[in-house]
């Protein structure tokens, strides 16, 4: 699945959509920041990591942006094809792929081809020129990952070109994915993988992108770190002004 996406203007730049709330926007690209190459994303996890309200998701509902599929809230997001021009032979069918031709059997839904000089696609629509292993551990290069982030031997080929990660095992991150955390935050990797795959056994969750999932959580943490970082100089601020006033 691609890691970047695009919004066409024509879609974000009309009276129909300017005219939305701004929560209701925010939410409308972060749902398309965290779709599947068909458009397809689980707007409940969506809404939950950016502190937006279903009453948003209705609203972009009404407004004809977005068509729930189910009672989880998986979503397709209507211009899709509009906002997003993906390579045939580099996309990924989405895991809601019926479920979107179920409940929207008219929806623009972009076949996965394989180039003319690879062999055939691979399960999920991956072209065949993408190097997976199909048993045992996945091996990372030396210097990939140093010792105080992810051990290898936690990981395995999982299909569509995931690996397994964590102590449970149960928590799905391509190899771009893990590279990218791994340069975020080199040290504490592993405890987020791991925190994340308990969360995900403890409350059976059912997670499309566990990256995001992870994301989110390094942005929270992250927010509260500053709050306190900054509650903490203004602290400090407050007793050398208090120790200059008595000096005069």
């Amino acid at each position: 699945m691609a890691e970047r996406r695009m919004f066409s203007k024509r879609v974000i730049g009309s009276a129909r959509f300017l005219k939305m709330p701004i929560s209701t926007q925010c939410l409308y690209f972060h749902l398309g920041l965290n779709a599947d190459d068909d458009g397809i994303v689980e707007a409940y996890t969506t809404i939950k990591q950016i502190g937006a309200t279903e009453d948003d998701l209705k609203v972009l509902v009404a407004k004809g942006f977005c068509t729930v599929l189910n009672e989880d809230l998986v979503t397709y997001i209507t211009d899709w094809r509009e906002n997003n021009k993906l390579r045939a032979d580099r996309k990924i069918d989405s895991i809601y792929k019926d479920l979107l031709l179920q409940m929207v059997p008219d929806a623009d839904v972009q076949q996965a081809r394989r180039r003319a000089d690879l062999k055939p696609l691979a399960e999920g629509g991956r072209p065949a020129d993408v190097q997976v292993a199909s048993h045992g551990p996945h091996r990372l290069g030396k210097g990939r990952l140093d010792k105080d982030s992810i051990d290898k031997d936690s990981y395995h080929t999982h299909i569509g070109g995931k690996l397994k990660c964590g102590k449970l095992n149960n928590v799905y991150l391509t190899q771009e994915q893990l590279d990218e955390l791994n340069r975020l935050i080199p040290s504490q990797v592993q405890k987020y993988i791991d925190k994340f795959g308990w969360y995900k056994s403890i409350k059976n969750i059912e997670s499309y992108d566990d990256y995001a999932w992870i994301r989110g959580w390094m942005d929270e943490d992250e927010a509260i770190a500053k709050e306190r970082r900054k509650q903490e100089a203004e602290r400090w601020d407050a007793i050398v002004e208090e120790e200059a006033n008595e000096k005069l």
